[in-house]
């Protein structure tokens, strides 16, 4: 189908390029919209979660619920598919679309259980839509950590659970694209605080170069 086209006059091309669009499709290094998706999800996870148990909600079960949280974090999880699928940045920001078109249809709370699932699902469906080259299932299955079989079983449901609305507007594009240069903002403001007190992460994160299973059953 092709890239969005990144000139438009809804979103300053300043925002693309900080983002890590190019006009060329070409880029280099890791975009920055990897980890601000990270941040973003990371952030509507704890709050989902801290709602479900504090409120005693029993979330809606579906297929793309493990039975535990993967080991392997967000943030890892979405580089290593942007790594091994070689996608377009732009297909991060269209999947965030679809997992957030499923939530409302299907009032699912994304979760640790769930969000590993509909990442591959909704990524891979955003660039065979959306890029002029992509991989079969098979590969995609393997670069997510599920067995083929599974994500053909995933990519249905969630294709059933938007309705088939896989086509995104500019405009929609382009304020995904401001939620996530406001969720960079915000995350500097908590940032800020923590580096003044000298607080440091201190635990890490080995890179996993292999396509071994990741998902928790």
């Amino acid at each position: 189908m092709g890239t969005l086209t990144l000139e438009t006059e809804d979103v300053s091309s300043d925002i693309y390029r900080s983002l890590g669009f190019t006009e060329s499709g070409k880029e280099v290094g890791v975009p920055r919209v990897l980890s601000l998706l990270s941040s973003l999800l990371e952030r509507s996870l704890q709050n989902n979660e801290t709602l479900l148990e504090s409120k005693h909600i029993k979330d809606v079960v579906t297929v793309f619920h493990g039975l535990r949280a993967p080991t392997l974090s967000v943030r890892k999880y979405i580089e290593r598919i942007f790594k091994y699928s070689g996608c377009s940045p732009s297909c991060f920001v269209v999947g965030h679309i679809y997992i957030d078109r499923f939530i409302q249809h299907t009032e699912v709370k994304l979760t640790s259980l769930n969000v590993h699932r509909l990442l591959i699902t909704s990524i891979m469906l955003a660039a065979k839509f959306m890029d002029d080259a992509f991989f079969n299932n098979a590969y995609y299955a393997k670069v997510g950590g599920v067995s083929t079989g599974e994500l053909n079983r995933l990519e249905m449901n969630f294709l059933f659970g938007i309705d088939f609305r896989l086509q995104v507007s500019i405009d929609t594009f382009g304020k995904y694209c401001w939620q996530l240069e406001k969720e960079a903002s915000e995350t500097l403001q908590i940032e800020r605080p923590m580096q003044a007190c000298r607080i440091k992460e201190t635990w890490s994160n080995k890179d996993d170069s292999t396509c071994a299973s990741t998902i928790a059953r």
